[in-house]
């Protein structure tokens, strides 16, 4: 069996993600040495019983002081598990890595995570819902037995919250050629709140909408205020705004109120929610078939395709998706073919004469053509239909 070193403690997840994958074991040394406290953290951790409890047969050697670690990946199983995700890392930490493996495991995945929905480090549940699902239903080819369930709300840094999260299993994924993202064509929302008044989700609303009423009259915003068990143990509230447009593309974003205890100034729901509405704008502009949360998976995926050609639309690369191209690159030995696409409209400024802020807008407003040639990865556990 091969292996891949790394050192280092960034990226931690991909590398695990990757490696349970491909079949290649993985060795991660220098983990955080000259700290005070040294070694895998306590989510890290956490993330490693979360791979023991989908896969069967992985084999995790740590080191005493935790500053190096050895990662045999075992073969995929899914079924029904149930997680207690660490409180320093939202579930988004854990399910964005889940959503990349379900389709791969033996039986198909019913995981319920326990934790913190919803933080300000990684997307919450409402996003991966809103944004992501449709990406993995367009790999699946169906949204049959695809679904995440929200039984309680947890804001940091208490968390108690809960969700379930089921995916179906395929034998082979489907090749896209998605290049064509469409007009905005309505907006849709979840506004939340827990241990806090509920007049807060109706301020997150009012404010979003005197944004985006300016643009689109097609926009609902659903409200959801939990109270006793199913609102956790910690105030926060937020609001998760996604836009679909007319090829079936959704581009979503969000924004998060302080945690407790966190040190910051209290949010206030009005400056929230216009700077929830205002960087959904900034993802439409960043424009593409996917939205920034989602390129990491539609690359993964693209390439554990069949042996097809697939092509996809994408608005500017965030830092994440680069190292995962590159990941992507190391396990799988695939490169991407990416070009600029000169058929996208690009922003063309506000006309005030700063050339710097015009070019600025119209280096941000490139789409980029991803292609590749899919490996071919296909599904041991799944017989051929």
């Amino acid at each position: 069996m091969s292996s891949l070193n790394y050192e280092g403690c960034n990226y931690f997840r991909m590398r695990l993600l990757m490696s349970t994958l491909s079949g290649k074991s993985v060795k991660i040394s220098q983990i955080r040495p000259e700290d005070d406290d040294p070694g895998l953290t306590d989510f890290e951790v956490s993330f490693i019983r979360l791979m023991d409890k989908v896969t069967n047969g992985t084999k995790t050697v740590i080191t005493e002081t935790g500053t190096q670690l050895v990662y045999r990946p075992g073969l995929l199983l899914g079924g029904s598990i149930e997680h207690d995700c660490h409180n320093s890392r939202p579930i988004g930490y854990y399910l964005e890595m889940l959503m990349c493996l379900a389709p791969f495991t033996k039986e198909p995945l019913r995981a319920v995570l326990r934790g913190v929905t919803c933080d300000k480090d990684d997307p919450s549940v409402d996003l991966l819902k809103l944004s992501v699902f449709p990406v993995l239903k367009r790999f699946l080819g169906t949204d049959e037995g695809l679904d995440l369930k929200i039984n309680r709300r947890g804001a940091a840094p208490d968390g108690g919250g809960e969700v379930v999260f089921s995916c179906p299993c395929r034998q082979k994924l489907r090749p896209i050629k998605f290049t064509q993202p469409g007009k905005i064509k309505r907006i849709r929302g979840v506004a939340w709140s827990v241990r806090v008044s509920p007049g807060f989700v109706n301020r997150l609303v009012d404010s979003a909408r005197g944004v985006l009423n300016k643009f689109l009259t097609d926009i609902y915003i659903y409200t959801d205020h939990m109270r006793g068990g199913q609102a956790g143990k910690s105030p926060g509230f937020g609001l998760t705004l996604v836009a679909e447009t007319t090829e079936g593309s959704f581009l979503g974003a969000e924004q998060v109120s302080s945690a407790k205890g966190s040190g910051e100034e209290p949010t206030v729901p009005e400056d929230l929610g216009k700077k929830a509405a205002l960087t959904l704008l900034q993802e439409i502009f960043r424009g593409g078939c996917v939205d920034s949360t989602s390129q990491g998976l539609s690359c993964l995926l693209m390439v554990l395709g069949q042996q097809d050609v697939s092509k996809l639309q994408i608005g500017e690369l965030t830092p994440y998706s680069i190292q995962f191209l590159r990941h992507i690159r190391d396990f799988f030995q695939v490169v991407f073919n990416i070009k600029v696409d000169k058929k996208a409209v690009t922003a063309a400024g506000d006309g005030d004469g700063d050339e710097e802020e015009e070019q600025e807008l119209k280096t941000g407003g490139d789409k980029l053509i991803l292609t590749c040639v899919g490996v071919g990865y296909s599904n041991v556990s799944k017989a051929i239909r």
